[in-house]
């Protein structure tokens, strides 16, 4: 048999992790699908990503499925998020006596409806999980205000693929990106140098604090433009404003161009009753390529230690224009911080691994009494 690890869709930044856990569990990758609120067109097609998985990978067909996962593997991995997916996994494990590990995001409780009715079943799994793997030092210490324990609780840090964006970016490159973009060359600043380029990539949604951002960009002092990559229901708000560029989505093969391209990047996200970042990817993308950020303190890369207020970037209060604004500006005056900040930013991302994260997998299996097997072979694809 193998483990089965749970998850919504294979999301190309997790491809890595799964394709170490397979190698090193014989992990089989079980995708359900939904588990967020806006999931674009381009992102959903989980057929596709099957397709490509190059790891054992399949559709879980439903709850009753999940209810009896411990039948045909030896334990379950799985997140939150999903739902009734979450308690479906946890039952379908511990009816079969199988170990069931829980891939913790969340770092405060949230506060809708639904999770309140939920409350009991969820503390119930933060408790009795045989171990925990959680994204940051935040998450494992609000696992550890509930489970009463820390010590079968493994951090696995968060990772982006450093292929795509710790390679070396050139000058030319930067100044193909402006012209494909409209973003003007040298000179269109009206000083001999080229407009300052400010950089969002996400979701454009409301907790990323896009209407926080729609706020403060006009109290920017500096002849900047904000460059909003990405797709969401605040985007054509965002895009009417002045000095501002839409791009919408683009490849994750030019994102590391845009983050070079751009003097610093932001993510501004609020917490919600629904949401608190769990971590920001988009943070470790932009400081592999030496770029500072400005973050709030409700994103999850601040409170998990890698954004760091004047050390690897500037992080300001959740919801305050003015601060926003005010962070902005202060890098932009201030090159020397842009560079000392920046430099500082690589160093620190670059510890994040995934190599890393599996270690922590191979921690959280090994305290539920899973330990190392081979693979199971990968049947061909049919044709």
């Amino acid at each position: 048999m193998a483990i089965a690890l749970l998850t919504t869709y294979l999301s190309d930044y997790r491809v890595p992790l799964y394709r170490l856990l397979a190698e090193r569990h014989g992990v089989e990758v079980l995708c359900y699908g939904g588990g967020d609120r806006y999931v674009p067109p381009w992102f959903a097609d989980l057929d596709s990503q099957l397709d490509c998985a190059p790891f054992p990978a399949r559709r879980l067909h439903g709850l009753p499925e999940a209810l009896a996962l411990g039948r045909g593997y030896d334990a379950v991995i799985a997140p939150f998020a999903g739902g009734a997916m979450l308690p479906a996994a946890y039952v379908g494990a511990k009816r079969f006596g199988r170990p069931f590990v829980f891939w913790a995001s969340v770092w405060h409780q949230p506060r809708s409806l639904t999770h309140a009715l939920a409350l009991p079943v969820t503390r119930h799994i933060y408790r009795r999980a045989d171990a925990v793997v959680a994204y940051g030092e935040h998450v494992r210490r609000f696992v550890a205000t509930i489970r009463g324990r820390d010590d079968d609780v493994f951090v696995a840090p968060q990772a982006v693929e450093p292929e795509l964006f710790a390679r070396r970016v050139g000058p030319d490159e930067v100044l193909a990106f402006r012209s494909r973009h409209g973003l003007g060359d040298v000179g269109d600043s009206g000083d001999g140098g080229a407009r300052p380029l400010v950089l969002y990539t996400g979701r454009l949604v409301a907790e990323k604090g896009i209407a926080v951002l729609i706020d403060a960009w006009p109290r920017v002092r500096h002849d900047a433009t904000l460059v909003l990559i990405g797709e969401g229901p605040l985007g054509a708000g965002a895009g009417a404003l002045p000095r501002v560029r839409l791009l919408g989505p683009l490849p994750r093969a030019q994102l590391a161009v845009a983050y070079r391209a751009a003097e610093l990047s932001l993510l501004p996200s609020i917490p919600t009753p629904r949401f608190k970042e769990p971590w920001g990817l988009v943070c470790n993308e932009a400081m592999l390529q030496e770029r500072p950020v400005v973050v709030t303190t409700a994103v999850g890369a601040a409170a998990g230690g890698l954004v760091r207020d004047g050390d690897t970037g500037l992080v300001v209060a959740p919801g305050d224009p003015e601060a926003l604004a005010r962070a902005i500006d202060r890098l932009l005056d201030d090159a020397a911080l842009r560079a000392r900040l920046g430099v500082a930013a690589r160093e620190a991302a670059a510890a994040f691994t995934y190599e890393a994260m599996a270690a922590a997998f191979d921690r959280a299996l090994a305290a539920a009494g899973i330990g190392h097997r081979p693979a199971r072979p990968q049947a061909p694809a049919a044709h």
